[in-house]
């Protein structure tokens, strides 16, 4: 009778996964991971070719975490940008593990910016529609200069240089709209 397999692809998975939102993804090797799981290195490796393959599921997790972030984030803005630009920030600040992994470091996995917050539900293309029906002579300039300050702003959240309020946040994408938006 074969013997039970008591550690799944699942578990090491996620325990590389807990592993990054805590102690980010450098810390994330083999023997971290099985210490964590409570197993030897060979499970991992019966499950995974490598650790790079390993590391590339932790990546697609993390991307697929944030599109679900985003997804259920709270609409409070009514202007284009804002609720993406609230959820991105305050991602920043909730997930800076996973934030620096998607959106600071580089990685031979790693996707776009625009790729990974347009995502499948098309975000960006939605927003830059809203910002054109609101008037805006050039939304996708619009975008490109408010995700300059956007992403500014998220990443000095990350680092603990910059901590706005969510009402301080809302307050500058509205400047920002107000400044950037040129209308017709």
């Amino acid at each position: 009778m074969a013997r039970k397999e008591t550690i799944t692809i699942d578990m090491i998975l996620d325990t590389a996964f807990a592993m990054t939102r805590e102690e980010g993804f450098a810390n994330v090797t083999a023997r971290k991971v099985a210490a964590k799981a409570g197993c030897s290195t060979q499970p991992i490796f019966r499950v995974y070719k490598n650790m790079d393959e390993l590391w590339r599921a932790v990546y697609d997790k993390a991307a697929v975490y944030f599109r679900n972030y985003c997804r259920s984030f709270p609409k409070t803005g009514k202007k284009p940008f804002f609720n993406l630009g609230m959820a991105y920030i305050s991602f920043a600040r909730e997930e800076s593990r996973l934030f620096e992994l998607l959106f600071v470091s580089e990685g031979p996995y790693k996707k776009g910016m625009y790729e990974l917050l347009n995502g499948p539900e098309n975000n960006v293309v939605h927003e830059i529609a809203l910002a054109k029906a609101a008037g805006c002579a050039e939304p996708g300039e619009l975008f490109t200069n408010m995700w300059f300050v956007i992403h500014g702003a998220a990443c000095m959240t990350m680092t603990g240089d910059c901590d706005l309020t969510d009402k301080q946040t809302m307050e500058l994408l509205e400047r920002l709209y107000v400044a950037f938006a040129p209308v017709h």
